[in-house]
């Protein structure tokens, strides 16, 4: 998969290259290119950004800086804005990104960019959450994390991204290592019984109760999924409705 990357801070990008997307990216299995915006500005005084029309505090990302850094750099695929008011980043939506050949992803700053260049590329407007940060790095790069664990071949062969918390439909139960005990704090002791059976009850136990806690509306919308359960299953999942 190709992504892309347009920014007034290229080097913000450098941990997408380490760790899992680091080796995916040496693997060829992504391959991400970052553009400055900035070098594609006609400014005398390298600017990307003027006054909004109508007034109003702030600046505002001009058209032309963007437009021309896009279309010289040969990008292509889905137009995405990260932006508060757009669409809420979710599973769902991170893998339907994955499956394209490539995205291009703006990340704005400031006040935001001049909604000509949204509508010139028919930008498709992203959101991780209902908060503002100072730009749109930070909400690219969790974007492409996310992204990045639904390709084939990015996750380790024994992992499974529909294996983790959230996407299973319920929040992860409790993780514990070596040692044993430490500070008088000892793992659960059927943690260590080697049963993995009833393991793995346990486990949906403690993620049914941290779900319901935490995430009450995501515990009501697990119990309306369709599921097969055991007796012993059903008698645990009652306890919690």
């Amino acid at each position: 998969m190709k992504i892309n990357i347009l920014t007034i801070f290229p080097d913000m990008f450098a941990p997408l290259r380490q760790s899992m997307l680091g080796r995916a990216i040496d693997n060829g299995i992504i391959e991400l290119s970052v553009t400055d915006i900035r070098e594609y500005t006609r400014d005398k005084h390298n600017r990307v950004d003027d006054t909004p029309y109508g007034g109003g505090a702030g600046m505002v990302m001009q058209v032309q800086p963007i437009l021309d850094a896009y279309r010289s750099s040969g990008y292509g695929g889905e137009f995405i804005y990260m932006s508060p008011r757009g669409e809420m980043l979710s599973g769902e939506l991170a893998k339907e990104l994955s499956e394209q050949p490539e995205i291009t992803i703006l990340c704005g700053h400031y006040e935001g960019v001049d909604q000509r260049v949204l509508d010139l590329l028919g930008a498709r407007e992203v959101s991780i959450g209902d908060y503002v940060l100072t730009g749109g790095e930070l909400p690219a790069m969790v974007l492409v994390d996310t992204v990045a664990r639904f390709i084939e071949g990015v996750l380790a062969g024994e992992e499974s991204v529909m294996d983790e918390s959230v996407y299973s439909g319920l929040l992860e139960y409790p993780q514990y290592s070596k040692p044993r005990e430490i500070e008088g704090a000892e793992v659960p002791e059927i943690l260590l019984s080697g049963n993995h059976g009833e393991i793995d009850l346990w486990r949906w136990e403690q993620s049914l109760a941290l779900t319901k806690e935490r995430r009450p509306d995501m515990f009501e919308a697990y119990l309306k999924r369709p599921m097969k359960l055991s007796k012993r299953e059903k008698a645990i999942l009652d306890k919690y409705r």
